[in-house]
């Protein structure tokens, strides 16, 4: 389950991605779905602004994050609103963009369909099962890349979270560490969470929901007035390094280039439009190369 909030966490918090790359990624998302935001699609997007504190039980030794000049208005927390806040000393206050998944994916899905753009749904179990029929394979099957490129650094993070009504709750909370927060959306509250290294379970755990909701309300008290509690449970797809790279799978004389783009783990909405980018910039590199005469030497 995606932390569905653009700056409001670090977009990758156990990666080797430089610093430098994860902000260029990080700008060039926030500045496309603040376009959306300030745009007559915002609600049909899913996409929208909201305010709210990233607090901290001790003063972090990075008192101000790499992302802090592209989110709005950042500012240290002032006492009068840690006091809200009894057992934290410090934080940070701002506003960010919290995109929704289950609203913004079919959105997009919606628009490619506009542009022409042909979407076919079949299970394979290896990519050259696309060849001849696909010149280039752009490869983002997440956790399905253990299997379609034999890449065992992928493993799941399994995220639980729930999903309440409570209107009175307008900004979002997250604890310093990212374990608990609390995201108020459109038409629901999302309460979290859980990062569970390994687990493929994708059935609720009641005990871990009675856990999210009373660290939630720690938080915010007002909480314990939150009706229709839904439990959602997602796995998110991690990886040391996320993968955005070109191979050349090569079988009896064949080629097929495939662009890699995958292993954004729970950062996947807070970059995702920066690491799209590059992944288009791959793939125009390998239909220059497919249009060169002298591909095969080339590729």
């Amino acid at each position: 389950m995606p932390e569905p909030s653009v700056g409001s966490k670090t977009a990758f918090s156990e990666t080797d991605t430089p610093i430098p790359k994860q902000k260029q990624w990080f700008r060039e998302t926030f500045d496309h779905l603040f376009a959306i935001a300030s745009s007559a699609e915002a609600e049909d997007a899913g996409v929208h602004l909201v305010s709210g504190w990233q607090i901290f039980r001790s003063v972090p030794t990075e008192e101000v994050p790499f992302w802090a000049d592209v989110v709005l208005g950042f500012r240290k927390m002032t006492e009068a609103e840690l006091k809200k806040f009894p057992q934290h000393v410090f934080g940070h206050a701002f506003t960010t963009l919290k995109c929704e998944s289950p609203t913004y994916l079919p959105w997009l899905e919606k628009r490619l369909k506009g542009s022409g753009v042909l979407i076919l749904t079949r299970r394979i179990g290896d990519l050259w099962e696309l060849h001849p029929s696909f010149d280039i394979v752009v490869n983002c099957s997440g956790l399905g890349s253990r299997q379609l490129a034999g890449d065992s650094k992928i493993f799941p993070v399994r995220g639980q979270v729930l999903r309440v009504q409570a209107p009175w709750v307008k900004h979002f909370i997250r604890d310093g560490s990212g374990l608990t927060y609390i995201y108020p959306g459109i038409s629901n509250v999302i309460l979290g969470g859980t990062r569970q290294k390994g687990d493929w379970n994708l059935s609720p755990d009641a005990e871990i929901s009675r856990d999210i909701f009373s660290r939630c309300c720690a938080l915010e008290p007002s909480l314990h007035g939150a009706c229709d509690i839904r439990e959602k449970v997602g796995l998110r797809p991690f990886r040391p390094g996320l993968r955005l790279q070109t191979e050349l799978l090569a079988q009896d004389g064949r080629r097929l280039p495939v662009v890699h783009h995958y292993g954004h783990g729970s950062g996947g909405i807070s970059v995702h439009w920066g690491t799209a980018l590059e992944a288009a910039s791959l793939v125009g590199e390998c239909v220059r190369a497919l249009r060169t005469p002298s591909s095969k030497s080339k590729l």
